[in-house]
């Protein structure tokens, strides 16, 4: 069974950095699309960003420049570092995953698994 555990939020001022991990357990890791979300209150969840097999990555635009997903197959983990943080960053963030390639994957629906969140607050 796919298991996914978020660890590295916290609160931090805007300007600031934070490390988001993801430990992954239960399948072949460097086969699977990853990816992280984010949740803010009466918001929808909306993709941050994705790392393929081949560790090709996309971004959503609102992050493009701050943010860098990365994995580490050795430890099965996935990162996210967050820089240059803002007030609206402030979320519950999810790490997500599926089988095969990223491509054609942005939404919820696209991710199977997912983990329990980590809240990042970002104060002004």
């Amino acid at each position: 069974q796919v298991q996914l555990v978020e660890s590295g939020g916290g609160s931090v001022q805007a300007g600031g950095s934070l490390r988001l991990s993801c430990a992954v357990s239960g399948y072949t890791y460097s086969s699977y699309c990853m990816g992280w979300f984010r949740q803010a209150p009466g918001k929808e969840r909306e993709a941050v960003a994705a790392i393929d097999s081949d560790v090709s990555t996309s971004y959503a635009d609102s992050v493009k420049g701050r943010f860098t997903i990365s994995k580490d197959n050795g430890k099965n983990t996935l990162y996210l570092q967050m820089n240059s943080l803002k007030p609206e960053d402030t979320a519950m963030y999810y790490c997500a995953a599926d089988s095969g390639r990223c491509v054609g994957r942005w939404n919820v629906p696209d991710f199977g698994s997912w983990g329990q969140g980590t809240q990042v607050t970002v104060s002004s």
